[in-house]
């Protein structure tokens, strides 16, 4: 059978299959195995059987995606979030718009110890939305507002987006955890300067400058805070420096996200157990669909598909800057129908082999990659984020409330886009400043 035909018959199959609520990882791992025993086998397909999946999940490399899941989870249930957002709003309260400041600053502190997008959306719903509708902020930049910052979870490490990529594509989980910070934090910052030009060119977006607080209780409240400062520190320094692998520096934040869980508890009884639970629960699905993912991808390279899908791309992209356009429309359109594991794991295999034909830095173009996944997150209409925010919100808030109130942030992530494949210093500067890759 000829290989494109293939590749049509596996796209067909997998949008049938998903429409028909079949869950992503099972229906990529079917497609997988049958296009391996229609074109290579009994023998080569019970092989790769055997092997691939004990592969994944035996990997030692790959514990810190559980590891970062786990970190994220305990930090959400111990109550982090709430102090972090709490000191935010105390520091920024003497700004115009100061909340939606705090949210932005306070999701880029969460992200540094959660690693999803939409834990962070729907953390930061619950606890800041009904203090913004309370002060009088508009309800749409709002909730825009959250959902866009809830994104930077995929850029600023730990990153579980950025951990899958390194999987699939091979490439150091390390490196590319450190390539997001200078990313993410721009992101962060152009969304500080964004909303500070927003609300002085219309007033009406955020109510006026609320009263000014005691330096002695902004400083009170960085006692909240600093533990979290300090587990960023010892995962990112830890990881910079060499000190100890990603694995290693995962399982180090999740125990000290225990350790700050149980400064805050105080007990062990009635919270941990769905704890563990929910985090177990969220490492098979991200393991079942990268088992899934990766048998697709093995079969599309023994019958072929691959060979014909990067001759196409690199005829119409023969260049790294239309190779990037192409991502680019790629992505975001793929947003509208996968979640970002399954958007990773079923193009990467085709194009990343096009990244390696044309002299593409890996990293650089991971954390295009990433990028691309914060904004397919939040693009309207079926961006994941948004049914986070609106499953959180309840009735307070209606779908083209979201879809208007996050437009800005969208413009506001091409234009980190923008920079960052114009500048790919950006990403890379600081990986080559790692004491050990």
């Amino acid at each position: 059978m000829d290989p494109v035909l293939v590749g049509y018959l596996g796209a067909g199959l997998l949008l049938f299959f998903l429409a028909a609520g079949i869950p992503v990882g099972v229906a990529m791992g079917a497609i997988g195995i049958g296009g391996m025993l229609l074109g290579a086998g009994e023998l080569f397909t019970w092989g790769q059987l055997k092997v691939l999946p004990f592969w994944v999940v035996n990997n030692y490399a790959f514990a810190v995606l559980p590891m970062f899941v786990l970190m994220g989870v305990l930090a959400e249930s111990s109550g982090i979030t709430r102090d972090v957002f709490y000191a935010s709003d105390l520091w920024l309260r003497r700004f115009r718009g100061g909340l939606y400041q705090a949210v932005i600053v306070g999701s880029a502190v969460f992200a540094a110890i959660s690693g999803s997008t939409t834990v962070n959306a729907v953390v930061f719903t619950r606890i800041a939305f009904p203090q913004m509708l309370r002060f009088g902020y508009s309800k749409s930049l709002s909730i825009g507002a959250i959902a866009g910052s809830g994104s930077f979870a995929a850029m600023i490490p730990p990153s579980i987006t950025m951990v899958i990529y390194a999987i699939v594509t091979k490439q150091s989980v390390g490196q590319l955890l450190i390539a997001g910070v200078i990313p993410g934090l721009l992101t962060a910052a152009m969304y500080l300067f964004g909303v500070y030009v927003l609300v002085r060119a219309r007033p009406k977006l955020a109510p006026p400058i609320g009263e000014d607080i005691a330096i002695r209780e902004k400083l009170r409240s960085m006692i909240y805070v600093w533990p979290v400062l300090i587990l960023m520190a010892i995962v990112l320094g830890g990881i910079y420096t060499g000190t100890f692998p990603p694995s290693a520096a995962g399982a180090a934040g999740a125990f000290g996200a225990f350790c700050l869980a149980i400064a805050k508890k105080k007990t062990l009884k009635g919270w941990l157990p769905p704890v563990l639970y929910d985090a177990a629960s969220i490492s098979c699905v991200i393991f079942i669909i990268l088992i899934g993912g990766l048998l697709l991808s093995r079969m599309l390279v023994v019958v072929g598909v691959i060979d014909g899908l990067v001759e196409f791309i690199t005829t119409i992209a023969d260049t790294p800057l239309k190779f990037m356009i192409f991502v680019s429309i790629l992505y975001i359109l793929l947003g509208c129908f996968l979640d970002t594991t399954s958007m990773m794991v079923v193009t990467l295999p085709f194009l990343f082999p096009v990244v390696v034909e044309l002299n593409i830095d890996p990293i650089w173009f991971g954390i295009v990659v990433v990028k691309l996944i914060e904004i397919s997150v939040i693009t309207p209409p079926v961006g994941i984020n948004l049914f986070a925010v609106l499953s959180a919100v309840g009735d307070k808030a209606e779908f083209h409330h979201v879809a208007k109130g996050v437009l800005p942030f969208i413009i506001f992530d091409i234009l980190v886009l923008a920079l960052l494949i114009a500048f790919p210093e950006l990403a890379t500067w600081l990986p080559q400043k790692m004491i050990s890759g």
